[in-house]
Protein backbone atom coordinates (compact mmCIF):
# COMPACT_ATOMS: atom_id res chain seq x y z
CA UNK A 1 0.00 0.00 0.00
CA UNK A 2 1.36 3.37 -1.39
CA UNK A 3 1.75 5.78 1.65
CA UNK A 4 -0.27 9.69 0.95
CA UNK A 5 1.25 11.93 -0.90
CA UNK A 6 3.45 14.64 0.56
CA UNK A 7 1.92 18.27 -0.29
CA UNK A 8 3.99 20.05 -2.99
CA UNK A 9 5.96 22.99 -1.89
CA UNK A 10 3.20 25.50 -3.53
CA UNK A 11 0.49 23.49 -1.67
CA UNK A 12 2.39 23.51 2.03
CA UNK A 13 3.14 27.27 1.29
CA UNK A 14 -0.75 28.28 0.28
CA UNK A 15 -2.11 25.99 3.53
CA UNK A 16 0.37 28.05 6.12
CA UNK A 17 -0.89 31.57 4.58
CA UNK A 18 -4.65 30.31 4.64
CA UNK A 19 -4.67 29.26 8.08
CA UNK A 20 -2.36 32.29 9.61
CA UNK A 21 -4.35 34.43 7.67
CA UNK A 22 -7.27 33.39 9.85
CA UNK A 23 -5.42 33.24 13.07
CA UNK A 24 -4.17 37.12 12.77
CA UNK A 25 -8.07 37.90 11.74
CA UNK A 26 -9.03 36.39 15.04
CA UNK A 27 -6.69 37.95 16.90
CA UNK A 28 -6.94 41.42 15.21
CA UNK A 29 -10.65 41.40 16.13
CA UNK A 30 -10.27 40.19 19.53
CA UNK A 31 -7.49 42.51 20.17
CA UNK A 32 -9.88 45.28 19.28
CA UNK A 33 -12.38 44.40 21.76
CA UNK A 34 -9.80 43.77 24.41
CA UNK A 35 -8.68 47.25 23.95
CA UNK A 36 -12.00 49.11 23.01
CA UNK A 37 -13.06 50.70 26.78
CA UNK A 38 -16.74 50.86 25.65
CA UNK A 39 -16.19 46.75 25.48
CA UNK A 40 -15.75 46.05 28.46
CA UNK A 41 -18.86 46.56 29.86
CA UNK A 42 -21.24 44.48 27.90
CA UNK A 43 -18.38 42.02 27.48
CA UNK A 44 -18.18 41.06 31.30
CA UNK A 45 -16.61 38.26 32.45
CA UNK A 46 -16.13 37.08 28.78
CA UNK A 47 -13.76 39.88 28.33
CA UNK A 48 -11.24 37.09 30.83
CA UNK A 49 -11.78 34.20 28.65
CA UNK A 50 -11.29 36.35 25.61
CA UNK A 51 -8.30 37.15 26.81
CA UNK A 52 -7.49 33.81 27.62
CA UNK A 53 -8.19 32.86 23.96
CA UNK A 54 -6.56 35.94 22.14
CA UNK A 55 -3.27 35.18 24.18
CA UNK A 56 -3.33 30.91 23.38
CA UNK A 57 -4.18 31.86 19.54
CA UNK A 58 -1.23 34.25 19.84
CA UNK A 59 1.28 31.34 20.68
CA UNK A 60 -0.32 29.05 17.92
CA UNK A 61 1.33 31.31 15.72
CA UNK A 62 4.61 30.09 17.23
CA UNK A 63 3.43 26.80 15.22
CA UNK A 64 3.29 28.46 12.05
CA UNK A 65 6.35 30.40 11.98
CA UNK A 66 8.09 26.82 12.96
CA UNK A 67 6.52 25.54 10.10
CA UNK A 68 7.26 27.66 7.99
CA UNK A 69 10.72 28.12 9.15
CA UNK A 70 11.88 25.00 6.76
CA UNK A 71 10.13 26.18 3.63
CA UNK A 72 11.56 29.81 4.04
CA UNK A 73 14.86 29.56 2.17
CA UNK A 74 13.07 28.13 -1.13
CA UNK A 75 10.46 30.45 -0.63
CA UNK A 76 13.18 33.44 -0.58
CA UNK A 77 14.62 32.10 -3.74
CA UNK A 78 11.48 32.02 -6.18
CA UNK A 79 11.40 35.45 -5.04
CA UNK A 80 14.62 37.00 -5.78
CA UNK A 81 13.11 38.44 -9.08
CA UNK A 82 10.19 39.93 -7.07
CA UNK A 83 11.35 42.85 -4.54
CA UNK A 84 8.12 43.83 -4.30
CA UNK A 85 6.85 40.50 -2.71
CA UNK A 86 9.98 39.57 -0.70
CA UNK A 87 9.43 43.58 0.94
CA UNK A 88 6.30 42.18 1.77
CA UNK A 89 6.78 38.94 2.89
CA UNK A 90 9.87 40.29 5.05
CA UNK A 91 7.35 43.22 6.86
CA UNK A 92 5.00 40.27 7.70
CA UNK A 93 7.54 38.23 9.07
CA UNK A 94 8.19 41.11 11.49
CA UNK A 95 4.52 41.95 12.34
CA UNK A 96 3.82 38.39 13.47
CA UNK A 97 7.67 37.91 15.24
CA UNK A 98 7.13 40.86 16.83
CA UNK A 99 3.55 40.55 17.71
CA UNK A 100 4.25 36.90 19.04
CA UNK A 101 7.29 38.69 21.70
CA UNK A 102 5.59 41.43 22.90
CA UNK A 103 2.51 39.50 23.44
CA UNK A 104 4.45 36.55 25.55
CA UNK A 105 6.43 39.64 27.58
CA UNK A 106 2.35 41.08 28.42
CA UNK A 107 1.27 37.79 29.27
CA UNK A 108 4.09 36.96 31.78
CA UNK A 109 3.96 40.77 32.98
CA UNK A 110 3.59 39.45 36.27
CA UNK A 111 7.03 38.06 36.55
CA UNK A 112 8.55 40.86 34.80
CA UNK A 113 9.71 44.48 35.41
CA UNK A 114 6.66 46.97 34.86
CA UNK A 115 8.61 48.83 32.25
CA UNK A 116 9.40 45.74 29.89
CA UNK A 117 5.28 45.32 30.29
CA UNK A 118 4.85 49.14 29.35
CA UNK A 119 7.59 49.00 26.39
CA UNK A 120 6.06 45.96 25.18
CA UNK A 121 2.57 46.67 24.82
CA UNK A 122 4.03 50.25 23.31
CA UNK A 123 5.38 47.90 20.56
CA UNK A 124 2.35 45.60 20.36
CA UNK A 125 0.08 48.65 19.51
CA UNK A 126 2.51 50.20 17.38
CA UNK A 127 2.53 47.15 15.03
CA UNK A 128 -0.90 47.09 15.36
CA UNK A 129 -1.42 50.34 14.46
CA UNK A 130 1.35 49.81 11.02
CA UNK A 131 -0.03 46.08 10.75
CA UNK A 132 -3.44 45.91 10.75
CA UNK A 133 -4.52 48.64 7.96
CA UNK A 134 -1.49 46.92 5.70
CA UNK A 135 -3.32 43.91 6.19
CA UNK A 136 -6.40 45.34 5.00
CA UNK A 137 -4.70 46.68 2.23
CA UNK A 138 -3.10 43.80 1.57
CA UNK A 139 -6.19 41.22 1.66
CA UNK A 140 -8.54 43.71 -0.56
CA UNK A 141 -6.03 44.36 -3.20
CA UNK A 142 -5.48 40.68 -3.65
CA UNK A 143 -8.81 39.54 -4.22
CA UNK A 144 -9.92 37.48 -7.22
CA UNK A 145 -11.56 39.73 -9.20
CA UNK A 146 -8.32 42.10 -8.58
CA UNK A 147 -6.13 40.28 -9.91
CA UNK A 148 -7.64 39.80 -13.55
CA UNK A 149 -5.36 40.73 -16.45
CA UNK A 150 -5.93 44.14 -18.09
CA UNK A 151 -8.34 43.34 -21.09
CA UNK A 152 -6.47 45.05 -23.90
CA UNK A 153 -7.36 48.26 -25.85
CA UNK A 154 -7.37 46.88 -29.08
CA UNK A 155 -7.33 42.56 -29.64
CA UNK A 156 -5.47 41.89 -32.74
CA UNK A 157 -6.05 38.64 -33.02
CA UNK A 158 -9.78 39.37 -34.53
CA UNK A 159 -10.48 41.21 -37.85
CA UNK A 160 -12.69 43.53 -37.75
CA UNK A 161 -16.31 42.34 -39.51
CA UNK A 162 -16.08 44.29 -42.84
CA UNK A 163 -12.26 42.71 -43.63
CA UNK A 164 -13.71 39.53 -42.89
CA UNK A 165 -13.86 37.93 -46.00
CA UNK A 166 -11.00 40.50 -47.64
CA UNK A 167 -8.07 38.81 -48.70
CA UNK A 168 -5.28 38.62 -46.31
CA UNK A 169 -2.98 40.80 -48.65
CA UNK A 170 -5.28 43.25 -48.78
CA UNK A 171 -6.29 44.01 -45.49
CA UNK A 172 -4.99 46.58 -43.33
CA UNK A 173 -2.29 45.67 -40.54
CA UNK A 174 -3.90 45.49 -37.15
CA UNK A 175 -2.76 48.34 -34.90
CA UNK A 176 -0.71 47.36 -31.55
CA UNK A 177 -2.07 48.78 -28.13
CA UNK A 178 0.76 50.92 -27.90
CA UNK A 179 -0.32 52.85 -30.76
CA UNK A 180 -3.04 54.54 -29.45
CA UNK A 181 -3.03 56.44 -25.96
CA UNK A 182 -3.13 54.36 -22.82
CA UNK A 183 -4.60 55.92 -19.58
CA UNK A 184 -2.44 56.91 -16.99
CA UNK A 185 -3.59 55.05 -14.69
CA UNK A 186 -5.62 51.62 -14.97
CA UNK A 187 -8.63 50.76 -13.08
CA UNK A 188 -6.59 48.13 -10.76
CA UNK A 189 -4.50 50.75 -9.88
CA UNK A 190 -6.83 53.20 -9.17
CA UNK A 191 -9.09 50.60 -7.24
CA UNK A 192 -5.52 50.08 -5.06
CA UNK A 193 -4.39 54.00 -4.90
CA UNK A 194 -8.16 54.52 -3.61
CA UNK A 195 -8.02 51.81 -0.85
CA UNK A 196 -4.93 52.90 0.04
CA UNK A 197 -6.06 56.66 0.48
CA UNK A 198 -9.32 55.17 2.65
CA UNK A 199 -7.21 53.26 4.69
CA UNK A 200 -5.09 56.06 5.65
CA UNK A 201 -7.73 58.46 6.10
CA UNK A 202 -9.47 56.81 8.31
CA UNK A 203 -6.24 55.62 10.21
CA UNK A 204 -4.51 58.20 10.19
CA UNK A 205 -5.88 60.90 12.77
CA UNK A 206 -6.02 58.16 15.41
CA UNK A 207 -2.44 56.62 14.87
CA UNK A 208 -1.49 60.40 15.31
CA UNK A 209 -3.37 61.24 18.55
CA UNK A 210 -1.64 57.85 19.83
CA UNK A 211 1.72 58.42 18.88
CA UNK A 212 1.18 61.64 20.97
CA UNK A 213 0.33 60.40 23.48
CA UNK A 214 1.45 57.23 24.68
CA UNK A 215 5.46 57.62 22.54
CA UNK A 216 5.97 61.73 22.42
CA UNK A 217 4.03 61.90 25.66
CA UNK A 218 1.62 65.19 24.98
CA UNK A 219 -1.64 65.77 24.18
CA UNK A 220 -2.98 65.26 27.87
CA UNK A 221 -2.29 68.54 29.76
CA UNK A 222 -1.99 67.74 33.08
CA UNK A 223 -1.83 63.96 32.87
CA UNK A 224 -5.52 63.40 33.54
CA UNK A 225 -7.14 66.89 32.68
CA UNK A 226 -8.10 65.95 29.43
CA UNK A 227 -9.46 69.82 28.29
CA UNK A 228 -12.60 70.83 29.07
CA UNK A 229 -13.89 68.13 32.35
CA UNK A 230 -17.21 67.06 31.56
CA UNK A 231 -17.58 67.30 35.62
CA UNK A 232 -18.71 71.01 36.95
CA UNK A 233 -17.40 71.15 40.17
CA UNK A 234 -16.75 74.39 41.74
CA UNK A 235 -14.44 75.52 43.31
CA UNK A 236 -12.00 73.67 42.02
CA UNK A 237 -9.22 71.90 44.30
CA UNK A 238 -6.72 74.87 45.52
CA UNK A 239 -3.10 72.66 45.37
CA UNK A 240 -0.77 72.80 47.45
CA UNK A 241 3.61 73.91 46.69
CA UNK A 242 4.86 70.48 46.15
CA UNK A 243 1.47 69.69 44.10
CA UNK A 244 1.14 73.26 42.30
CA UNK A 245 5.03 72.71 40.99
CA UNK A 246 4.69 68.78 40.34
CA UNK A 247 6.99 67.82 42.42
CA UNK A 248 7.60 64.12 41.17
CA UNK A 249 8.59 66.43 37.41
CA UNK A 250 4.98 65.24 35.33
CA UNK A 251 3.77 62.18 34.99
CA UNK A 252 5.89 59.53 32.68
CA UNK A 253 3.37 57.62 29.93
CA UNK A 254 -0.15 57.77 29.06
CA UNK A 255 -4.04 56.83 30.85
CA UNK A 256 -5.84 54.71 28.90
CA UNK A 257 -9.50 55.23 29.78
CA UNK A 258 -11.47 51.30 30.86
CA UNK A 259 -15.20 51.81 32.03
CA UNK A 260 -17.48 49.02 32.32
CA UNK A 261 -20.54 51.60 32.57
CA UNK A 262 -21.16 55.17 30.70
CA UNK A 263 -19.00 57.59 32.23
CA UNK A 264 -21.11 58.99 34.73
CA UNK A 265 -20.92 63.05 35.26
CA UNK A 266 -20.94 64.89 38.56
CA UNK A 267 -21.39 68.81 39.44
CA UNK A 268 -20.55 70.20 43.08
CA UNK A 269 -24.19 70.07 43.82
CA UNK A 270 -24.89 66.75 43.57
CA UNK A 271 -21.64 65.12 44.38
CA UNK A 272 -21.39 64.28 48.38
CA UNK A 273 -18.73 61.58 49.83
CA UNK A 274 -19.59 59.32 52.89
CA UNK A 275 -17.55 56.98 54.98
CA UNK A 276 -20.15 54.59 57.27
CA UNK A 277 -20.09 51.11 58.15
CA UNK A 278 -18.68 49.49 61.14
CA UNK A 279 -17.07 53.07 62.17
CA UNK A 280 -17.53 55.08 65.27
CA UNK A 281 -18.43 58.44 63.61
CA UNK A 282 -19.40 58.06 59.82
CA UNK A 283 -19.34 61.26 58.22
CA UNK A 284 -20.76 62.41 54.86
CA UNK A 285 -19.39 65.49 52.87
CA UNK A 286 -20.22 67.84 50.01
CA UNK A 287 -17.80 69.01 47.81
CA UNK A 288 -16.77 72.13 49.68
CA UNK A 289 -16.58 70.28 52.95
CA UNK A 290 -14.23 67.65 51.25
CA UNK A 291 -11.70 69.96 49.99
CA UNK A 292 -11.87 71.60 53.58
CA UNK A 293 -9.75 68.13 54.72
CA UNK A 294 -5.98 68.02 55.26
CA UNK A 295 -4.42 66.84 51.98
CA UNK A 296 -1.13 65.87 51.09
CA UNK A 297 1.03 65.42 48.51
CA UNK A 298 2.99 62.07 47.20
CA UNK A 299 4.86 60.93 44.23
CA UNK A 300 3.98 57.39 42.76
CA UNK A 301 3.68 55.20 39.97
CA UNK A 302 0.40 53.43 38.82
CA UNK A 303 0.03 50.17 37.05
CA UNK A 304 -2.44 48.59 34.92
CA UNK A 305 -3.03 44.40 34.67
CA UNK A 306 -3.36 45.60 30.75
CA UNK A 307 0.17 46.18 30.78
CA UNK A 308 0.68 49.39 30.68
CA UNK A 309 2.08 51.79 32.92
CA UNK A 310 2.39 55.67 34.43
CA UNK A 311 5.39 56.47 36.10
CA UNK A 312 6.34 59.53 38.78
CA UNK A 313 2.81 60.90 39.22
CA UNK A 314 2.02 63.57 41.71
CA UNK A 315 -0.73 63.02 43.43
CA UNK A 316 -2.37 65.10 45.95
CA UNK A 317 -5.39 63.88 48.07
CA UNK A 318 -6.92 62.85 51.60
CA UNK A 319 -5.07 59.76 52.83
CA UNK A 320 -7.23 56.38 53.55
CA UNK A 321 -5.25 55.86 56.64
CA UNK A 322 -6.22 59.59 57.74
CA UNK A 323 -10.34 59.43 56.79
CA UNK A 324 -10.59 55.85 58.63
CA UNK A 325 -8.88 57.18 62.02
CA UNK A 326 -10.79 60.25 61.96
CA UNK A 327 -14.12 58.16 61.64
CA UNK A 328 -12.85 55.71 64.39
CA UNK A 329 -12.92 51.54 63.16
CA UNK A 330 -14.62 49.37 64.97
CA UNK A 331 -12.74 46.07 66.37
CA UNK A 332 -15.31 44.42 64.40
CA UNK A 333 -14.72 45.81 61.03
CA UNK A 334 -11.68 43.52 58.53
CA UNK A 335 -12.21 45.33 55.33
CA UNK A 336 -12.72 48.40 53.66
CA UNK A 337 -14.97 48.85 50.47
CA UNK A 338 -15.24 51.20 48.26
CA UNK A 339 -17.91 52.26 46.06
CA UNK A 340 -17.82 54.02 42.56
CA UNK A 341 -20.37 56.86 41.47
CA UNK A 342 -21.31 55.00 38.64
CA UNK A 343 -23.24 52.57 40.26
CA UNK A 344 -21.55 49.47 39.41
CA UNK A 345 -18.21 49.05 40.18
CA UNK A 346 -16.99 48.51 43.91
CA UNK A 347 -14.04 46.56 45.21
CA UNK A 348 -12.44 46.12 49.05
CA UNK A 349 -9.51 45.86 50.56
CA UNK A 350 -8.57 44.15 53.37
CA UNK A 351 -7.95 46.11 56.69
CA UNK A 352 -4.00 45.59 56.87
CA UNK A 353 -3.77 45.89 53.38
CA UNK A 354 -5.72 49.98 53.80
CA UNK A 355 -3.38 50.85 56.37
CA UNK A 356 -0.52 51.00 53.31
CA UNK A 357 0.62 55.03 54.16
CA UNK A 358 0.74 55.66 50.20
CA UNK A 359 -3.51 54.74 49.77
CA UNK A 360 -5.49 58.31 49.15
CA UNK A 361 -8.33 59.31 47.74
CA UNK A 362 -7.02 61.75 45.13
CA UNK A 363 -8.25 64.98 43.87
CA UNK A 364 -5.19 66.35 41.88
CA UNK A 365 -2.96 64.94 39.52
CA UNK A 366 0.33 66.66 38.51
CA UNK A 367 -1.08 69.59 40.00
CA UNK A 368 -4.30 69.74 37.87
CA UNK A 369 -7.96 68.32 38.91
CA UNK A 370 -8.47 64.76 37.62
CA UNK A 371 -11.26 65.18 34.67
CA UNK A 372 -13.80 63.00 34.63
CA UNK A 373 -12.93 60.65 31.97
CA UNK A 374 -10.14 59.73 34.87
CA UNK A 375 -11.98 59.11 37.82
CA UNK A 376 -12.60 62.28 38.91
CA UNK A 377 -13.38 64.81 40.86
CA UNK A 378 -11.94 61.95 43.57
CA UNK A 379 -10.77 58.60 42.84
CA UNK A 380 -8.85 55.78 45.00
CA UNK A 381 -5.10 55.72 44.49
CA UNK A 382 -3.22 52.01 45.36
CA UNK A 383 0.11 52.53 44.16
CA UNK A 384 1.01 48.63 45.10
CA UNK A 385 -1.48 46.98 43.18
CA UNK A 386 -3.09 46.78 39.79
CA UNK A 387 -5.24 49.70 38.73
CA UNK A 388 -8.27 47.87 39.09
CA UNK A 389 -7.91 48.43 42.88
CA UNK A 390 -7.48 52.28 42.41
CA UNK A 391 -11.73 53.04 42.53
CA UNK A 392 -12.52 55.35 40.02
CA UNK A 393 -15.70 58.71 40.91
CA UNK A 394 -15.39 57.29 44.53
CA UNK A 395 -17.82 58.06 46.45
CA UNK A 396 -18.39 55.59 49.45
CA UNK A 397 -16.34 54.17 51.65
CA UNK A 398 -18.06 51.15 54.10
CA UNK A 399 -16.49 49.39 56.95
CA UNK A 400 -17.74 45.52 56.93
CA UNK A 401 -16.91 42.25 58.89
CA UNK A 402 -16.68 39.85 55.72
CA UNK A 403 -14.61 40.00 52.20
CA UNK A 404 -15.94 41.11 49.64
CA UNK A 405 -15.49 40.29 45.94
CA UNK A 406 -14.74 43.41 43.52
CA UNK A 407 -16.30 44.01 40.12
CA UNK A 408 -13.21 42.06 37.61
CA UNK A 409 -12.34 39.76 40.62
CA UNK A 410 -15.94 38.38 40.04
CA UNK A 411 -14.91 38.11 36.50
CA UNK A 412 -11.85 36.10 37.30
CA UNK A 413 -8.96 38.71 38.09
CA UNK A 414 -7.24 38.14 41.04
CA UNK A 415 -8.08 39.52 44.39
CA UNK A 416 -4.77 40.43 45.56
CA UNK A 417 -3.45 42.51 43.21
CA UNK A 418 0.40 43.58 44.41
CA UNK A 419 2.38 44.64 41.40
Amino acid sequence: MSGRKKPGFGKQLADLHRWNAWLVVFLALSGLLLSWGAARGWLGGGRVWLKQLHIYIGLITAIFLALYGPLMRKHLKQLRQRPRQRGNLGFVLLLLIGWLLSGIVLWQFRHLPPRWASNALLVHDLLTWAGLPYIAYHSLVRLRWMRRPERRAIRTDIPEPEETNVPSGERSPALHPAAHPQPWMTRRQFVKWSVGIALTAAVAPSFFRWMGKSVLGVGLPGGMADGEDANHMVPEPVPLPDSANVVGGGAKGSYRVYTVTPLPKFDSQNWTFTLDGLVDKPGSWNWQQFLALRRRVQVSDFHCVTGWSVYKNTWEGIPLAQLLAQAGVKPEAKFVKFYSGDGVYTDALSLEQAAMDDIMVAVLHDGKPIGRDYGGPARLIVPKMYGYKSVKWLVRIELIDKSHIGYWENLGYDNDAWV
